[in-house]
């Protein structure tokens, strides 16, 4: 893994960390804490991010590996990793394996919310 890639990746992937920030502050501010509309919102923009990127910069054996990197793997990983599974659900549907979207997206989507409650258990453990 060469340096210059994982500087690339630290580098983009702190401006998409700022930018998430700023969409959920913005999105508590402007419109209320009662629903986390800062944090569907960058879901769904690095959604649109992402898959626009995949298809813009040619892949990494062709010259765009950097690209890639940059503005892939780091500023959409960095401002959600929710544009990451979007797009591997995508690309499993466009290649004919709707079946496996489907069981990766509900499985990611239960597994997800399980760790997320197995992660609050293990928590209030620790801290009682």
């Amino acid at each position: 893994m060469p340096i210059t890639s994982v500087l690339w990746v630290f580098l983009f992937g702190g401006v998409g960390s700022v930018l998430r920030y700023a969409a959920t502050l913005m999105g508590v501010r402007f419109i209320g804490p009662e629903f986390p509309w800062g944090t569907l919102a960058v879901n769904i923009i690095g959604s649109i991010l992402i898959g626009a990127f995949a298809r813009a910069f040619p892949l990494p054996g062709d010259g765009g590996g950097d690209l890639r990197l940059m503005f892939m793997t780091g500023l959409c990983g960095g401002f959600t990793t929710f544009s990451a599974f979007t797009l591997d659900a995508a690309n499993l549907w466009l290649r004919g394996d709707a079946l496996q979207a489907m069981l990766y997206v509900a499985g990611s989507l239960v597994f997800s919310l399980l760790g997320v409650a197995i992660g609050i258990l293990i928590g209030n453990a620790l801290s009682a």
